[in-house]
């Protein structure tokens, strides 16, 4: 949706898996999610890439994006992102080629750098060096036009000539925010990943932004971690899950499935853990409608963003649908 304001919504999802569901159910629930949004006016849902990720399903964003767009009608999918150094450039443009010939300007291509991996699902994707990742990005754009310079001829991306899905630049640094701004691109920041960063990275994309065919002027998605509820306090709790999860995975245990509430609520922290889950909580947008609706006020402001993105996970599916619902009413006031 777009506000009275002029800000956009939209969905970032990474299919959860909790203690007590499957892969397989985490699936078809975006499946239900994405129409839910659809229904509630939000502009796109991107799906995230993990790998050997225990509490995330969303591995493949190109396959899970085709099933999305067909079960709606005007909701743009794609992805958020994909991470250009585990695929080659060229199967990355049929296949998001594919999308838009069938999907016809509904199709997103989010493109991330860097992935969370271990060494062994590193080489288990034969990934490439990050520090060739503007010669890829080039040689993916190349795919899209033949008349581009970058065109890596005389190989040829059959279902991509034509056919460019939106192109988008992820990131959660000034590097990355630097690179959107002098090609040109719409960018959007991973406020969720690191939320200290957010408004040095937007001033460094705005710094940066040279006009291009993409874009005349700067685009700016924000990726926040959202969950709202009737009040404060339901919030907390239907958060605490995935802030229990991410405090135990920076602590150095290995990726698990989700909690469910009833096992994060009883699960052991140490007190240091225990601070570093009431500082997420504290420092992601989580809330009632009144918090959160100051929360994004608060970042709007600081980052100039035209979008908000909102991953929100909760083990109740009705209550994941109902922040989503509850966050486009409170955006309406922004």
């Amino acid at each position: 949706m777009t506000t009275a304001s002029g800000l956009r919504l939209s969905v970032l999802d990474t299919a959860p898996v909790w203690s007590d569901t499957t892969p397989a159910t985490a699936l078809n629930e975006a499946v239900e999610l994405a129409r839910a949004a659809e229904s509630a006016g939000y502009v796109r849902y991107w799906l995230a890439e993990h790998h050997n990720t225990p509490s995330v399903a969303s591995v493949t964003p190109a396959v899970l994006a085709a099933r999305l767009a067909a079960a709606t009608t005007s909701l743009r999918v794609g992805s958020g992102g994909v991470i250009l150094p585990n695929h080659p450039p060229l199967i990355v443009a049929e296949q998001f080629g594919t999308l838009q010939a069938l999907f016809p300007g509904r199709i997103d291509l989010g493109i991330g750098r860097a992935g969370a991996l271990d060494g062994p699902t590193a080489t288990a994707l034969r990934r490439g060096a990050d520090r060739d990742f503007p010669a890829h990005l080039a040689e993916l754009f190349g795919y899209f036009s033949p008349a581009d310079p970058r065109h890596p001829r005389p190989v040829q991306a059959v279902t991509a000539v034509g056919n460019a899905p939106d192109v988008w630049l992820l990131g959660s640094s000034p590097d990355s925010a630097r690179l959107a701004g002098r090609l040109g691109l719409p960018y959007a920041f991973a406020h969720h990943f690191n939320p200290a960063g957010a408004a040095a990275a937007a001033a460094e994309y705005h710094r940066a932004f040279e006009p291009s065919p993409v874009r005349a002027r700067p685009d700016l998605i924000l990726a926040a971690t959202v969950v709202v509820a009737q009040t404060d306090a339901e919030a907390a709790r239907l958060a605490l899950p995935v802030a229990v999860s991410m405090v135990l995975l920076r602590s150095g245990q290995p990726p698990q499935l989700l909690p469910t509430d009833a096992e994060a609520a009883r699960y052991p922290l140490t007190p240091a853990q225990r601070a570093a889950v009431a500082e997420r909580l504290e420092t992601h947008v989580i809330g009632g409608p009144d918090r959160v609706r100051a929360k994004i006020a608060q970042l709007v402001e600081a980052t100039g963003a035209a979008e908000v993105i909102a991953t929100t996970s909760t083990h109740d599916f009705g209550a994941r649908v109902h922040s989503y619902e509850l966050l486009a009413k409170v955006a309406e006031e922004l």
